[in-house]
């Protein structure tokens, strides 16, 4: 059948199964935007405030259903708009494809009215990115860059379209939907028998998991394994639900602001497994003194992550749920009560715990999950209130968790919140937000209030740039320079303002009550909680250091 190139675009996204995209139009994508018009009724498009907003909702709903996120924008300033959406997800390993327009084709080069090589610009933070110059090629190109964005390691793809390839008439042939193959080709029967002999021969093991394990579904394995091997486990910020934190193996996070236990186990460990994990700086610390008496055992879909942080003794490449599964068939359980016992009592010696004045964020956090049952989807900002979630709120299952790991990406969690809920509307959904970070995209209200998305925005309001003030504080001597927010705005009329509902915390007592009513009101919320500025996360790695002297509080400094 005859179609233009905008509406070929918009059958091969049916093909691939999208129901929503989230974009904001200008003159370059206007053809796509009226073949949306046509195809309203088969596919929903979410008009953000901002095109970074776009990206960061088309993230979020990737890592809410493992699905493809799909974001559009027009030209120049609309696309490069999404660039830090983009490179968010690519830092992560989400699948999204980014969906920008160009100037017609014999206008490319010329520096004309908002033209920019985005191509170019994104080469860097994406898995790969194509320019369509045929209309003929274009829907081979959407097909192949859902199979990319998915295959293998999970990440963007970018397509650019020149405005005159919307409008070229050219002929369509529906396809079937080509779902990508796991990666299993390169898992070898010898590199399994060699992990299975390191684990086997393990005395003192401990897992450590990423965001590999969430991506391939492979958290159920990782749980058989765990409990076949007696092992304890650690995630990485990236890792959180990959195991259920309520699991007595469990040692909470690693690194920069993981648990004393995750740090003192991975210090003193005989084997590191690595499941899904890239070995980051934040969880490494000083990597002359990283698991110094451990051998590593590196699981990874991506061979370029072996050996780029920490060397390895051995790896297997592939498929996490399949690389776990073929071991779980060859573990043999023995009796690790010593090293068991050893775990047990670091979690009882330094258990994570908090003090302070007046309201505080661990209080908020834990009610939040005791009246969800823990079954929320809590998306973050970036800062310490990302890290008190990471640490207080108890994530039992993958999904549940989004939040910038890789980038740090504040101004984040409102955009990603509102395409997590869009993708799993039976959840309750919350962005727990620090006041900096929410002022960044907090535009995106009005996103939320006019789709009438309920998500819960609790900021964590301490009138600073908590986590660089808390630096400033530690290693620059108090010199709180631009970290302060001494700022006059009143967030509940700027909730009521954009349409939303408004509340103002500053006792724990008032907590229960106003987040019972926010859930149900099925409307979007802003919940500002005022907390001490000076409040600190802890644990905390001080730069240059082993894991091992992680400082667990105030009293620690210095010592």
């Amino acid at each position: 059948m005859r179609m233009t190139g905008a509406e070929i675009l918009i059958n091969c996204l049916l093909e691939q199964g999208v129901d929503t995209i989230f974009g904001f139009p200008g003159g370059a994508v206007l053809n796509i935007y009226d073949a949306l018009y046509k195809y309203q009724d088969k596919i929903r498009h979410i008009l953000t405030s901002h095109e970074q907003g776009a990206a960061h909702a088309a993230d979020g709903y990737a890592r809410a259903s493992g699905k493809v996120g799909v974001c559009l924008a027009t030209s120049g300033p609309g696309a490069t708009n999404l660039v830090t959406g983009i490179a968010t997800a690519y830092m992560d390993s989400i699948p999204m494809v980014a969906i920008t327009g160009n100037v017609a084709s014999n206008l490319l080069g010329k520096d004309s009215f908002q033209e920019v090589d985005i191509t170019g610009i994104t080469m860097p933070i994406t898995k790969h990115n194509f320019v369509v110059r045929n209309v003929n090629d274009l829907a081979d190109i959407v097909r192949k860059a859902f199979k990319i964005a998915k295959e293998g390691r999970p990440g963007p793809v970018l397509i650019d379209i020149p405005k005159d390839i919307t409008a070229q008439v050219t002929d369509y042939e529906p396809k079937e939907k080509e779902e990508p193959a796991k990666c299993t080709k390169t898992i070898r029967d010898e590199d399994v028998e060699k992990a299975l002999e390191l684990i086997n021969e393990s005395k003192k093991p401990i897992i450590y998991a990423g965001g590999g394990v969430c991506s391939s579904e492979a958290s159920e394995e990782l749980l058989e394994l765990a409990e076949k091997l007696n092992s304890p486990v650690t995630l990485s910020l990236m890792g959180m639900g990959a195991f259920p934190a309520t699991h007595d193996l469990y040692t909470g996070m690693v690194g920069m602001h993981g648990t004393k236990t995750s740090n003192l186990a991975v210090t003193q460990c005989d084997l590191l497994i690595a499941i899904g994990a890239r070995f980051s700086d934040r969880v490494i610390s000083r990597l002359d003194r990283f698991a110094p008496n451990a051998k590593i055992l590196h699981i990874d879909i991506d061979e370029a992550e072996v050996n780029k942080n920490v060397i390895a003794e051995h790896h297997i490449i592939g498929d996490a749920k399949e690389v776990l599964k073929r071991l779980n068939k060859g573990i043999v359980t023995k009796d690790r009560s010593q090293w068991l016992r050893f775990i047990k009592d670091l979690k009882q010696k330094y258990p994570l715990q908090y003090s302070g004045n007046g309201l505080s964020p661990q209080y908020i956090l834990n009610k939040i999950y005791e009246l969800t049952n823990g079954n929320a989807i809590i998306a973050t900002e970036v800062g310490q209130h990302q890290i008190w979630t990471a640490q207080y709120y108890k994530f039992t299952k993958p999904r549940l968790f989004i939040s910038s790991g890789g980038l740090g990406t504040m101004g984040f969690g409102l955009g990603a919140s509102i395409g997590a809920s869009i993708a799993r509307p039976s959840k309750k959904v919350f962005n727990i937000a620090g006041d900096g970070s929410f002022r960044m995209n907090l535009n995106e209200l009005a996103t939320a209030v006019e789709y009438n998305v309920p998500v819960i925005v609790v900021i964590m309001n301490n009138h600073a740039l908590g986590m660089v003030r808390q630096w400033q504080n530690m290693f620059y001597d108090g010199r709180y320079s631009q970290t302060t927010l001494d700022r006059c705005t009143d967030f509940v009329k700027l909730a009521e303002a954009f349409g939303a509902v408004g509340f103002n915390l500053t006792e724990e007592s008032q907590v229960e009550s106003t987040l019972k009513e926010a859930m149900s009101l099925g409307r979007p919320v802003v919940i500002n909680c005022e907390i001490d500025r000076d409040l600190k996360v802890w644990p905390m790695v001080p730069p240059g250091a082993a894991l091992e002297e992680v400082i667990v509080g105030e009293s620690d400094i210095g010592n």
